[in-house]
């Protein structure tokens, strides 16, 4: 079998693009299975550079070669090896070039080798201080203009990919430079009708939130885009008076006195309670709660909450307020 797989992997850099066709379709059919992964572990020093060439190629060629490194990423050893021979950067490359065919392959690559620490430096370009976030900043900027009603929304996996980074404080740190403004842009997109690019937002938020106690100024510079993400997931069903709303900022008060849509995935609802828990631990993050009426909305939400998860984060803000008026009597 050795000998068959070295010949097979020799395919791969045929002129003769059927039998190059043919070799990374049975490569790719390979890494369906877990005794093919294992077998094609063996030989990952030619098989990942050949593969990784032929991103570049048509599209019958670089989609099976790119579902191929899709599918070998999933296994960390095989995406250290990845990162390691500069995958992450012909990703991008590729991504990036005109009429890129295989945009989503591309960016669930990412995301699989975003789950690793060095998968992460590779795309924040960490060691190179000139470029350093320009990977990103594309990132974001196709994330926010590619609509989720265009077809297939390939770019709607980069909320997983922010997820990931933003796990790393350096992530944290870009995501939160105000003179990139990305985490502003971001935020926006939770409005999407997209489960997934809601529940990335949302996750985002709630890692970027991990630097409140260094970056709470610059959390609060985006306060009119950040409290309604966070804040609307839980605020509950109701319609709010007007003696509530008139005590919060606009963009709170207008979508809290109409009928709304509720955000059933509770996980959502957690990372928000989550993110304002992280906030309310500063002092200026309680004032800033306080001044968009944030208790009222939680003690509504509240009522309306049947999750049992959902409402320990609830009582755990409350918990924290309740203590902060008391030691402040």
């Amino acid at each position: 079998m050795a000998a068959e797989l070295e010949e097979l992997l020799g395919f791969l850099s045929s002129p003769s693009p059927p039998v190059k066709k043919a070799a990374v379709d049975i490569i790719r059919d390979y890494t369906g299975s877990e005794d093919g992964l294992q077998m094609l572990g063996k030989c990952c020093g030619v098989l990942l550079p050949s593969l990784s060439r032929l991103l570049a190629e048509k599209k019958e060629v670089s989609e099976p070669a790119a579902e191929a490194l899709v599918n070998l990423s999933q296994n960390s050893d095989l995406a250290k090896k990845m990162v390691d021979t500069g995958v992450v950067e012909t990703a991008m490359e590729i991504l990036y070039k005109e009429n890129c065919e295989i945009t989503g392959l591309l960016v669930m690559l990412l995301v699989n080798l975003t789950q690793l620490d060095a998968g992460i430096d590779s795309l924040l370009q960490s060691g190179d201080e000139k470029m350093k976030g320009l990977y990103i900043m594309k990132l974001v900027r196709s994330f926010c203009t590619s609509s989720s009603e265009r077809r297939g929304d390939p770019f709607e996996h980069v909320a997983s990919v922010l997820v990931n980074i933003s796990k790393k404080e350096a992530g944290r740190k870009l995501l939160l430079d105000p003179r990139r403004g990305l985490l502003k842009q971001i935020i926006r997109q939770f409005d999407s009708v997209s489960p997934l690019r809601k529940k990335g937002v949302s996750g985002t938020i709630r890692n970027c939130c991990f630097e409140a106690e260094s970056q709470l100024q610059n959390l609060l510079l985006i306060s009119e885009f950040l409290w309604p993400a966070l804040l609307l997931p839980v605020a509950g069903n109701k319609i709010y008076s007007e003696q509530d709303a008139s005590k919060m900022p606009l963009e709170l008060a207008s979508a809290l006195s109409i009928e709304r849509e509720p955000v059933a995935d509770p996980d959502i609802r957690v990372q928000a309670l989550e993110a304002i828990y992280l906030l309310v631990l500063q002092e200026a993050g309680r004032r800033a709660f306080w001044s968009v009426n944030g208790p009222r909305i939680l003690q509504v939400g509240y009522e309306d909450e049947g999750h049992p998860k959902v409402m320990e984060a609830y009582e755990q803000i409350g918990a924290l307020l309740l203590q902060e008026s008391s030691s402040g009597d």
